[in-house]
């Protein structure tokens, strides 16, 4: 069973809250990386997650079918220059930590199944937000070039999330993919009706392209591409 962290560590984290959310908002506000922004239609044929793999619980996955309103699928990539590393270091160094590149003065992630500075198949993270709420995720598929991540009950969103990395054309790319749908009506409306969660997703990958980035030791080329693609289901 999951722990959830201690209400000393939760207190902690929500003292960050003001200030995260204020420090998040100006960098939001004044970031210049060129962001190349594709919105268009898919099919739940093309577009649907990955099957989970066999051998991985499901218990408490929220998968697409859980949730309300369209399924949104999206890719946020970068390309990485002038950096030694490889996918594989990139990755390990980002699996072990992922503090290590999301953005820590809007969220953080605190282990509560599995041992810590490490990744295995099973591990358990809650994404601790600035915003009253947990995001719960289960740790369905690790290799040495990407690992992929399932949402829990209790998360925004229902689907799954991958972050991996490979070599093109002497560049190291960068990426995060993500298949979910929002969890409940009143987290669609939201996300799809107001847009501010949506926006505030946004900001979080993009972030945490630029974090990669720095863990890398090398220089974003090209900027961010951001592909989204909505697949509407039948309720």
């Amino acid at each position: 069973m999951a722990r959830r962290p201690s209400t000393w560590r939760r207190f902690t984290t929500a003292t960050r809250w003001p200030v995260g959310i204020a420090f998040t908002s100006w960098r939001y506000m004044w970031r210049t990386t060129p962001m190349h922004r594709l919105e268009e239609m898919g099919t739940l044929e093309a577009d649907g997650p990955p099957p989970l793999p066999g051998g991985v619980s499901r218990d408490d996955v929220q998968g697409p079918r859980d949730g309300a309103g369209p399924l949104f699928h999206r890719r946020y990539r970068t390309r990485i220059r002038d950096t030694e590393l490889s996918p594989a270091e990139l990755i390990a160094r980002i699996s072990s930590r992922p503090d290590r590149a999301v953005p820590t003065e809007f969220a953080t992630f605190q282990k509560t199944v599995g041992e810590q500075a490490t990744m295995r198949v099973g591990d358990e993270f809650v994404v601790r937000m600035a915003a009253p709420w947990d995001g719960p995720v289960r740790v369905v598929d690790k290799r040495p070039e990407s690992f992929r991540l399932a949402t829990l009950h209790d998360h925004l969103e229902a689907g799954q999330i991958e972050f991996s990395a490979w070599r093109d054309e002497g560049l190291l790319v960068f990426q995060i993919e993500s298949w979910a749908r929002s969890s409940t009506r009143v987290v669609h409306a939201l996300y799809d009706g107001v847009r501010m969660a949506k926006e505030v997703q946004l900001h979080m990958w993009t972030s945490t392209l630029e974090g990669a980035v720095r863990v890398s030791g090398g220089r974003m080329t090209g900027g961010m591409d951001i592909h989204t693609r909505r697949v509407e289901i039948d309720e």
